[in-house]
């Protein structure tokens, strides 16, 4: 999970990061009296969207006065940026900047490590230095038992060729956003610029965090900072029912047992579906390892809550759980959603392969479902649910 940059910001100051006071808003009126609250000759009003590029876009803006706060505030809001629509602003405190850096902690999971990168260049795109300039950008391993303390942060430091003004504020200030990595559990930690201010103050002025929804177990409070206005009902919906459920552009709604075999029937729809003007999958909708009539019923309805599907394509390789089991719970699934008033209104094609599969198609066959009919390969089965969601377009 993505945070917004105030988000980010609060989780700094939590963990003892040099932050400067902010406050957010939703509307100009907010944006103004924050302004005034804060005091100060300059504040600074900066769209809250979970991407990059504000400044450019007009994202970013400062102001010297409660008004002009307010008036920043009235431009950004509804504004559109990278596809981000802004529904809040921060009003923060305007700093004096002497000197810019860059400093991130992530995953790196293709090393199976952590990787630090720091930089004495920051303010601009990290993307663009590290490939323009990649000298300019320090690539440290951290060890996942070992962490980073100090000696580590003194290492990154000077790997860094941070002035040596600054070591020290720097050093201990990498210290405490690693402390943020590893209590909040996240993936990635970024400040970008760290600043060195007129009086040699060390300061994070921008956040970004990524949090491992693994282990939202362990972080009661993580779920108030999910951003549900730019989460789809359906996704909201398929998470309270447990269903592994991801939103998608098309009309043929997909479920599978398994995240790899789901992905490949992705691939394999949508190539079909250019034979039929370019018929994409609705989903991505993983049922597991089960396949129970319950599961199977709440996959279906949230798939056909859908008013963009047109056809769906259940595609079930049988293994621990038997193909049999699966026609059993589809069986029921349409009985379910039956008494529940929630009745099938679209095709259902059905591709059972593998543990059991022939007395699975065989169950089907007897129970003579309405609109569902049956397809012996991966391909054959795909096309025709494409077919079909072409036609009811």
């Amino acid at each position: 999970m993505d945070l917004f940059e105030y988000q980010a910001r609060d989780l700094f100051a939590a963990h003892g990061v040099p932050v400067l006071d902010a406050i957010v808003a939703s509307t100009p009126e907010e944006a103004g009296a924050a302004a005034e609250k804060i005091g100060g000759a300059v504040v600074v009003v900066k769209a809250q969207v979970k991407t990059g590029g504000r400044g450019k876009a007009g994202g970013v803006k400062l102001a010297r006065s409660p008004q002009e706060a307010a008036d920043h505030a009235a431009n950004m809001l509804g504004m559109v940026i990278n596809g981000h629509t802004v529904r809040q602003v921060m009003v923060t405190q305007g700093a004096d900047i002497a000197e810019e850096y860059y400093f991130g902690v992530l995953l790196d999971r293709s090393n199976r490590t952590f990787l630090a990168m720091a930089s004495r260049e920051g303010g601009m795109e990290i993307e663009q230095l590290a490939v323009e300039r990649p000298e300019a950008l320090a690539r440290i391993p951290v060890d996942a038992l070992d962490g980073i303390d100090a000696a580590k942060a003194a290492e990154i430091v000077t790997a860094a060729r941070f002035p040596e003004d600054v070591a020290e504020g720097v050093s201990a200030v990498i210290s405490q956003l690693w402390d943020v990595f590893v209590a909040e559990d996240a993936t990635l930690v970024e400040v970008n610029p760290l600043v060195k201010t007129g009086d040699g103050a060390i300061l994070a002025l921008d956040g970004k965090v990524t949090l491992d929804d693994n282990a939202s177990f362990r972080h009661a409070g993580h779920a108030e900072l999910v951003d549900h206005s730019a989460t789809d009902p359906l996704e909201i919906l398929a998470r309270e029912r447990h269903l592994n459920y991801v939103k998608l552009d098309g009309t043929v709604g997909i479920i599978g047992n398994g995240a790899g075999l789901v992905m490949s029937t992705l691939d394999v729809v949508a190539y079909a579906g250019e034979q039929f003007g370019g018929v994409h999958p609705a989903n991505f909708l993983d049922i597991g390892g089960g396949a129970s009539a319950e599961v199977m019923a709440n996959g279906l309805a949230i798939i056909l809550s859908d008013p963009q599907v047109k056809s769906v394509f259940v595609n079930v390789f049988g293994g621990i759980t038997a193909c049999d089991a699966v026609a059993n719970g589809i069986v029921q699934a349409f009985a379910l959603l039956a008494e529940r008033g929630e009745e099938i209104t679209h095709p259902l094609v059905v591709r059972l392969d593998g543990n059991n599969a022939e007395l699975g198609r065989q169950i089907l066959r007897d129970a003579a479902l309405p609109l569902l009919e049956q397809a012996d390969t991966m391909d054959g089965a795909a096309r025709r649910a494409a077919e079909l969601a072409a036609r009811e377009a």
